[in-house]
């Protein structure tokens, strides 16, 4: 079939995600791709038989699948509206409804209706968001994973000051929360940051989002082929899907605050470690001590207790801790040797 051919560990994550039941239009919103790519997808997993058995297929089996399909199809009509495009946008910059619009396409030649119009401006111009009316998470459904910076802090291995940075994990139901300080935002620290968050709540939910995607290591495992590869098969050892949250996308925000700012205004603010060992001993005192038995503004109840509902929702942790796997591209030299790091 005619068409550009995903790579390979893309498409492994649509079919993981059609075998746990997500819709075409969360999957293409959360991978960046059209619901017209994701159902074509969908349609050849189907055939190919990807989406029934127990154990999601390797990624050398979905690549043979590919390669004798060559690729699929997903290109689509082009718009009646298409050979009108500059005239189109040059009008819309100066303020002209639809309506007149069409009237202006119609003495050039066009012989659309006003709905193929209508869809090539919305297209031309993406709506701004509205409001929206915030919809809670049930129990285990759901964390928010914020990653930001923290100051400096003394490193008793170098024995120098050294820029450190807070990982905060919120359960988005109980609003109860992991938080730890590192020196570094190598994929390795992310992934096992992760291991140990799901270690402190005793179980795992069925999706991470991703808050901050400014911070390196949160571009680093959306963006680069390799970070992203280790933390994809970080979810798919632990069954969590990951979720960017996407700036101005309104059913994203707001269900819990910023945990870095929260712990750094609440558990930091004004207070000198001796190292970053007694920093982290402290926001473990502080995540059961402080803000697990606050009356949270939002729920109206303490983390700690709607924890205890949460708890029993949780997937249970693997009886497998997870061996962190760093993929990386190396170079050949001439004479044989290969440098990785």
């Amino acid at each position: 079939m005619a068409g550009r051919r995903k790579k390979v560990l893309d498409v492994r994550e649509m079919v993981r995600r059609f075998r746990l039941g997500e819709s075409d239009r969360r999957i293409a919103r959360e991978l960046r791709l059209s619901r017209r790519t994701v159902k074509k997808y969908r349609e050849w997993a189907s055939e190919k038989g990807l989406l029934e058995g127990e154990e999601l297929a390797s990624p050398s089996s979905i690549d043979e699948g590919l390669k004798q399909g060559e690729s699929v199809e997903v290109r689509g009509p082009v718009s009646s509206v298409e050979k009108y495009r500059d005239f189109v946008v040059e009008k819309r910059k100066k303020g002209v409804e639809l309506v007149a619009l069409l009237r202006l396409l119609h003495e050039r030649g066009y012989q659309g209706s006003y709905s193929s119009l209508r869809r090539f401006v919305a297209r031309l111009e993406p709506s701004q968001p509205e409001a929206t009316v915030r919809v809670e998470t049930p129990p285990g459904d759901e964390a928010q994973v914020d990653f930001g910076y923290a100051g400096k802090l003394h490193d008793p291995i170098t024995r120098r000051l050294r820029k450190a940075w807070v990982f905060v994990m919120t359960l988005c139901y109980s609003r109860h929360q992991y938080a730890e300080i590192v020196f570094d935002q190598k994929v390795e620290t992310w992934v096992e940051l992760h291991v140990r968050a799901f270690e402190w709540f005793g179980g795992v939910v069925r999706r991470v989002v991703l808050d901050n995607l400014r911070a390196g290591i949160v571009k680093a495992v959306l963006h680069d082929q390799e970070a992203q590869r280790s933390y994809r098969e970080l979810a798919e050892h632990y069954g969590f899907l990951i979720s960017p949250c996407r700036p101005r996308k309104p059913e994203h925000k707001g269900k819990v605050e910023s945990g870095v700012h929260y712990a750094k205004r609440n558990a930091l603010a004004g207070r000198d470690f001796l190292d970053i060992r007694a920093a982290n001993a402290h926001l473990e005192r502080w995540a059961l001590e402080v803000a697990g038995v606050r009356d949270h503004g939002t729920t109206h109840e303490q983390p700690l207790v709607r924890f205890q509902t949460e708890r029993e929702s949780l997937l249970p942790l693997p009886t497998q801790r997870y061996e962190i796997v760093v993929w990386k591209h190396a170079k050949l030299h001439p004479d044989c040797h290969v440098v990785f790091d």
